[in-house]
């Protein structure tokens, strides 16, 4: 079945008709295949199929879902497929429609129902019951006392509370809620401090708008870490595996230029060197191997300060054991492989002062990266900056520009 849908997203994002492609599918597969393709590509189909293949689309879709599709559509479209879907879905997906996607109330489902804590436990299972005949959907239970929110009530309390002599407060249980407005990266912090509970979502007055459950925060947990790793290394949020070459060509050269600068400046601290490297060739051998384990020490640092910095347990102006730690960690580390990489040198070339020199660079250059490494996304997050996605480029020419000059220099004044 995935590899199924898989093939199908890949044909359809790969066809000069994409929308022909979609339109062939059966209702089921299209509702499965629409909602894993590429947010570009859904907004590409939904432009270009017409009103009423759009409608016959959305008529079986789950209000949310509606709410979903029609808002790559224009007003006139939406306007006009709302007004051929049944009432309640209508009703739903309008007022849904009315929030931002990327808010609480953009994750929202709307089945719920709301009891007064001073009901007793047989009008609230009448009231379940009447709403999943209605809408062949189990609902939420929250609990609200003069409209303001108690908590959740769980369905197993129905079947196991005694009906002769029933407190719902006995029964409920605390349940966190956020406003309409809160970012939904926000609302996933909020669910990972209550794994085992839905949220509710208030208006401003505290009146419950809606529900949100786990299952809905998949998808921002997943686009959130892909546009951290997007912005990692430098590719657009937009981009998609399914987009063509030039589409990939046009969100990726100028974050490549960047870089080409960044390597220019080690190109030019190896120039410094030229005489030297010319009249001992071996160093050019060796040299990748002293910029190349700086570069991944000092992101073992960035990585360990970036979660540090994510937990609040360090901040630029509690830093400063942070650095100390990660500078003599670095040090350690450095002696470690220095040793290692000086008896490699001094064996296969015969050579005990490269040896002795590439020992030393490890060391001062694995130092420089635990400095840099840990104090650069310090910086950047006390400026504003995201260090999670702006310390890596800043580390490694630090480490490839630094580590050159050791190496070669103490190259050139030993050997």
């Amino acid at each position: 079945m995935a590899e199924d849908l898989a093939e199908i997203q890949q044909e359809i994002a790969a066809s000069s008709h994409p929308t022909a492609e979609f339109s062939q599918l059966s209702r089921s597969r299209q509702r499965d295949v629409f909602f894993l393709l590429p947010q570009t590509l859904q907004e590409s189909l939904v432009e270009d199929l017409t009103g009423e293949e759009l409608q016959r689309f959305v008529r079986r879709l789950d209000p949310d879902e509606v709410a979903d599709v029609l808002g790559f559509a224009d007003e006139t479209t939406r306007t006009d497929v709302l007004q051929r879907l049944d009432e309640d879905r209508r009703e739903k997906a309008e007022f849904l429609l009315e929030f931002s996607p990327e808010s609480a109330a953009g994750l929202m489902h709307l089945d719920y129902v709301t009891v007064d804590a001073t009901r007793d436990i047989d009008d609230v299972a009448h009231r379940v019951q009447r709403y999943e005949d209605r809408t062949g959907n189990v609902p939420t239970i929250f609990v609200t006392e003069d409209d303001e929110l108690v908590g959740e009530l769980p369905g197993q309390a129905l079947a196991m509370a005694d009906t002769d002599d029933v407190d719902l407060h006995d029964y409920v249980q605390e349940t966190p809620a956020v406003t309409y407005d809160t970012p939904d990266t926000e609302v996933v912090d909020v669910l990972r401090e209550h794994p085992e509970s839905s949220v509710a979502v208030l208006d401003d007055d505290r009146t419950i708008l809606g529900v949100i459950y786990a299952g809905d925060l998949l998808r921002v947990i997943e686009e959130e870490a892909g546009e951290t790793l997007y912005e990692f290394t430098g590719v657009r949020e937009e981009e998609s595996i399914l987009d063509g070459p030039l589409t990939k060509v046009r969100y990726r050269y100028k974050w490549l230029i960047i870089n080409l600068g960044t390597a220019f400046l080690a190109a030019a601290a190896v120039g410094f060197f030229e005489d030297t490297i010319a009249a001992f060739t071996l160093l050019a051998v060796y040299m990748p191997v002293v910029a190349g384990m700086g570069g991944n020490a000092g992101t073992q640092s960035m990585a360990v300060t970036v979660r540090g910095i994510a937990l609040e347990q360090v901040s630029l102006s509690t830093g400063r054991r942070a650095v100390i730690n990660e500078i003599i960690a670095g040090g350690a580390n450095g002696l470690i492989t220095g040793v290692l990489v000086a008896a490699i040198a001094s064996v296969f070339n015969q050579s005990p002062l490269l040896g002795l020199v590439l020992g030393v660079s490890m060391i001062l250059n694995l130092i420089i990266a635990g400095f840099f490494g840990t104090t650069i996304p310090l910086v950047l997050e006390r400026i504003g900056k995201d260090p999670a996605t702006s310390a890596t480029i800043f580390i490694t020419t630090a480490t490839d520009v630094l580590g050159f000059f050791i190496f070669l220099g103490l190259a050139q004044s030993v050997l």
